[in-house]
């Protein structure tokens, strides 16, 4: 498949002047909602794939081949530009190189490689960051790594909530002093943080886990912030949904009497019924 197209509207959104959130997406039923429903870039998680495809919390038990595959059945169904969280890389600089080329190759128009220590080392508690010196290496290898010169590589750190704001800051710089194309920060909540932070680079921005503080998007915009992340609440509504009407069929409710469901025409529309009409009467009639 060709992903030219929908990578270069994602950098068109890095380069542009407005902060949009992405939507939040776990398989290819959910992709094809966000993109009817007009959502300009779509994002998939470390943490919703591990639970989507393994059933599983982030541990960091999902592998890199579980989450291609994940990513490239998302990327299929349909031409929402798509940004993933490639979390550590699995592993370390080597381990990087090998995530982009195959997340490259899955189709995605986004990844960011973050700084965090992962998986959780024996006996420690809590987030803890490699070094500088092996947060810039893995950098340098993303971009390695990288064939198409459309893909969008971010540098992200939780700096901010784990070593301060003084190091978060020292990490975007020398993230983007190596070449990355955007500077992903997890944990920001104030302001006074985001402008710092701001002030101190020239690089997009992409915000995780901000604050109610941080919400609005002309604000956000006025910083470089080009796309601020709501949280994954679609998988979690998906779930309880799920949970709800199997807990009624089992407790004795009628099929027919069941509330919440999508109803054939919606159906219809995400399994792009008509496509497959069309292309039964061309090819099979």
């Amino acid at each position: 498949m060709h992903w030219n197209d929908r990578r270069r509207r994602f950098r068109d959104l890095l380069a542009g002047e407005r902060c949009v959130h992405p939507a939040s997406l776990h398989d290819a039923i959910s992709a094809r909602i966000a993109e009817d429903l007009g959502f300009e870039v779509g994002m998939l998680a470390g943490s919703v794939a591990s639970m989507a495809v393994l059933g599983a919390p982030d541990l960091i038990v999902l592998t890199l081949s579980e989450f291609a595959s994940q990513a490239y059945r998302i990327n299929r169904a349909g031409n929402l530009p798509l940004l993933v969280d490639a979390d550590h890389g699995y592993g370390n600089a080597l381990s990087v190189k090998r995530t982009i080329e195959e997340l490259e190759t899955a189709g995605v128009c986004a990844l960011s490689i973050e700084d965090t220590e992962l998986p959780q080392p024996f006996g420690t508690s809590g987030p803890h960051l490699v070094s500088l010196a092996e947060g810039v290496g893995k950098m340098k290898a993303a971009l390695a790594g990288r064939q198409d010169p459309m893909l969008c590589i971010a540098g992200r750190t939780a700096a901010v909530r784990i070593s301060g704001l003084d190091d978060a800051i020292a990490r975007g710089k020398a993230y983007e002093g190596v070449g990355v194309d955007a500077l992903f920060f997890v944990g920001i909540r104030t302001r006074a943080e985001l402008d710092a932070v701001s002030a101190a680079t020239t690089l997009p921005l992409i915000l995780g886990g901000a604050s109610a503080e941080l919400t609005d998007l002309g604000y956000l915009a006025s910083r470089r912030v080009r796309i601020a992340l709501q949280g994954h609440q679609p998988f979690a509504a998906a779930v309880k949904a799920v949970h709800d009407t199997l807990k009624a069929l089992r407790d004795g409710t009628p099929s027919g009497k069941l509330t919440g469901l999508a109803d054939a025409e919606l159906m219809k529309r995400v399994t792009r019924d008509a496509d497959y009409t069309r292309w039964t009467t061309a090819f099979l009639s």
